[in-house]
């Protein structure tokens, strides 16, 4: 399914999880949405909106460097913004959780079945 277009998220998750199967890469991944965070706390309290153009830069440079320089793909960003965009937050969020491991060997799983 990596080459069609999705219908819905839940289609999506599955292929995006299979791009982040490195565990470096989702670190990455996770540092630079951390930040994000923590950046986007600061502009809210401080009012110094002049940092917002680092929000980007932080959230897309750490993920596309486990991409790059670890996963050794190309970041379905390119291809699939929005749903990209979501599954970084849900692939955090799970992790926070506990739910990644389980949902990433479901979908490597799915992978074999293709």
């Amino acid at each position: 399914m990596a080459d069609s277009t999705f219908r819905s998220f839940a289609q999506f998750y599955p292929f995006y999880l299979r791009e982040h199967r490195h565990p470096t890469c989702r670190a990455l991944h996770y540092i630079g949405s951390m930040l994000v965070l923590a950046l986007l706390a600061y502009l809210v309290l401080s009012g110094n909106w002049i940092w917002a153009w680092a929000l980007p830069v932080i959230g897309y440079g750490f993920a596309w460097l486990g991409h790059f320089g670890f996963e050794h793909n190309r970041p379905a960003t390119f291809r699939y913004p929005f749903y990209s965009f979501l599954g970084d937050w849900v692939m955090l969020k799970d992790w926070l959780t506990g739910q990644l491991e389980p949902k990433l060997a479901s979908a490597l799983a799915e992978e074999v079945k293709e």
